[in-house]
């Protein structure tokens, strides 16, 4: 059976360097995830997957803040 990866915890230090990282470059090549995983502590993998959950969570936050953006834009028409 396969066997699901626990769930990665990070201190609020990681994240902060992580969200550093993030507001740098969205996209980090393999290199770049090699570093960032050297400094925060996890795997390179770790950070990939933390890198496409924000992107998701950015992209959620883009939508919404230009469909508000919209709808204030129309109503004041």
């Amino acid at each position: 059976p396969v066997r699901k990866k626990s769930r990665t915890f990070y201190s609020a230090e990681q994240l902060e360097e992580l969200e550093k990282m993030f507001q740098e470059d969205h996209y980090p090549d393999n290199e770049k995830r090699r570093e960032i995983a050297a400094v925060v502590g996890v795997t390179p993998q770790r950070i990939m997957v933390w890198f496409q959950n924000r992107r998701a969570k950015w992209r959620k936050s883009e939508k919404l803040s230009v469909k508000g953006n919209k709808k204030y834009a129309t109503s004041s028409a």
